[in-house]
């Protein structure tokens, strides 16, 4: 098997996200019309979406990142219109889009049409966090966004078995269509609970980074492969213990959630990347399968299911986010009624990505009878113009939209206050402890080093204090960041003295190594990790 084209993707594609860093405009989208030039260029090989890799392989670790990074207790908070967006609007739009199509595109079975409507149902995990990092939203909103995009794939997933299973002619019913269901969702949380407990017990017990980040490598395609296996969701599974996980991080040991983190925004990155630019790629063969379809109608085919799938999205956000609340005391006491301006954010969000194709490109040839698959064609490159349409026209215009708005960002004052306040108590907790430990012989220790282990405390509690201080005015740094600044530089000059020492043999490459890592970490320390997103 040539690797090369598998390197190729994965190195143009990181090549384009760093750029798009540098633009204004987000890397899905450079990515996305990256992909579209790209696939028209001689001696740019073929690249196809499989369903049987692109579910098992690319979305559980891309379903993983985006579920541990979120707040269960956030997500908990906000469990209602989660669950109206992720499993309500995607049964919505799977009748409502597919119906539509019915009515739009002549000789599309209503069936094929509801194939069709399932498979662009979902928005898609990886645009929604990709998006919501770049344009700054509310953080109701993007955990409302985040969380439907969790689940919803679930939802579809299971949506479009159903429907294929009547395009295709298994003539299954509503009662096993609802039993379908209803196994996939129960199911694949039930996996997720059942392997959430020994899965971060042996997490906790492995006593080697290496081997604990080694089990986080393959804890997405074990939950995943292992609900899959009974048949039941293994989106649900991966994100259930995707979520614990997240929650109880605080259990495993320093090194551990410093690799981990490096690690997976690595493997995250490479992903995200090379997905949007495997979008793109697409292009060719949807184009190719049209075949005798007028080109001039199937882009209004492809104009009307794209307004569609926009206008019945905001057919269900709107009236899913206030009549609860005009119909239900207890629920207007425990939720704050949001502004007209988040679900209108939240509407406009619905960006489709790269698990509508890969359903799409899994709807086989031919019926149970033999015949050919109606109009199959045809809804793949519906489906293609479709994630398309809502990545280029929604993701373009929803940075303007968030801006024309004006909606409140993050309070970074109040953030840094909550941070310096938690600091505090942490801080007087830990000197009373110190006091403790000091206090028994067998931990006493020399004054200076007593003394540096109390100013390195009174340093991380008046660290945050200090941002919310005066800037320098001649460079507008806080003290903080100056300090900051400063023990970098130290810690520069230390380093570029060991290797001098190492250039002139008088220590050798191991002892650097170790040295090197010494200083690397008092610079963690030193430096908050930024979040490069």
């Amino acid at each position: 098997m040539d690797a090369l084209p598998l390197v190729a993707l994965v190195a143009a594609s990181a090549a384009v996200a760093g750029a798009a860093r540098r633009t204004p405009v987000p890397a899905p989208l450079l990515l996305v019309a990256a992909g579209l030039l790209a696939s028209y260029l001689p001696g740019v090989p073929a690249y196809t979406l499989d369903a049987h890799v692109v579910l098992p392989l690319l979305l559980p670790p891309l379903l993983h990142t985006a579920a541990i990074d979120s707040s269960y207790l956030d997500l908990r908070a906000n469990l209602r219109p989660v669950a109206l967006l992720s499993v309500g609007y995607v049964l919505f739009a799977t009748f409502a889009v597919g119906w539509l199509a019915y009515l739009v595109v002549p000789d599309l079975p209503l069936t094929a049409a509801l194939v069709l409507g399932a498979v662009i149902a979902p928005p898609d995990a990886v645009t929604a966090a990709a998006i919501a990092r770049r344009v700054g939203l509310p953080a109701r909103v993007t955990t409302i966004l985040q969380g439907e995009s969790l689940v919803n794939d679930a939802t579809a997933i299971t949506a479009f078995k159903v429907a294929l299973a009547a395009a295709v002619g298994e003539g299954m019913s509503w009662g096993e269509g609802i039993g379908e269901f209803l196994l996939a969702s129960v199911g694949g949380v039930g996996v997720g609970l059942v392997l959430m407990v020994p899965l971060h017990w042996l997490r906790t017990h492995l006593k080697e980074a290496l081997l604990q980040n080694t089990l986080s490598l393959l804890i997405p395609f074990v939950a995943y492969a292992a609900a899959e296996r009974v048949h039941a969701s293994g989106v649900l599974a991966v994100v259930v213990v995707a979520l614990y996980l997240g929650h109880r991080s605080w259990q495993v040991d320093f090194a551990t959630r410093l690799q981990e983190a490096a690690v997976w925004k690595m493997v995250a990155f490479i992903l995200e990347s090379a997905v949007f630019a495997l979008i793109g790629l697409q292009l060719p063969f949807v184009v190719k399968g049209l075949g005798s379809y007028d080109v001039t109608q199937v882009c209004l085919y492809a104009v009307a299911v794209f307004l569609a799938v926009v206008v019945v999205r905001f057919a269900w956000v709107y009236p899913s986010s206030y009549l609860p609340l005009w119909l239900s005391p207890r629920i207007r006491a425990r939720e704050p009624a949001l502004p007209w301006t988040s679900p209108l954010i939240v509407s406009w969000a619905g960006m489709r990505g790269v698990v509508s194709l890969a359903i799409a490109f899994s709807i086989p040839m031919v019926t149970h009878s033999g015949a050919g698959f109606p109009a199959r064609n045809l809804v793949l490159f519906l489906t293609f113009t479709t994630v398309i349409g809502t990545l280029v026209v929604q993701g373009l215009t929803l940075p303007l939209l968030v801006r024309v708005l004006k909606l409140p960002g993050s309070d970074v004052q109040a953030e840094t206050l909550a941070e310096a306040q938690a600091q505090s108590e942490a801080s007087t907790a830990a000197e009373a402890r110190l006091d403790e430990l000091l206090a028994r012989p067998g931990n006493s220790l020399p004054d200076p080093l007593v003394d540096r282990l109390r100013t390195v405390m009174e340093r991380r509690r008046n660290a945050v204090w200090e941002r919310l201080g005066a800037a320098d005015p001649v460079t507008g740094e806080s003290a903080d960041d100056t300090y900051r600044r400063l023990a970098r530089e130290m810690i520069g000059a230390e380093r570029e003295v060991f290797v001098r020492l190492r250039d002139e043999r008088r220590i050798d490459d191991e002892m650097l190594r170790a040295l090197l890592r010494r200083l690397d970490l008092e610079e963690a320390a030193a430096y908050r990790e930024s979040d490069g997103a």
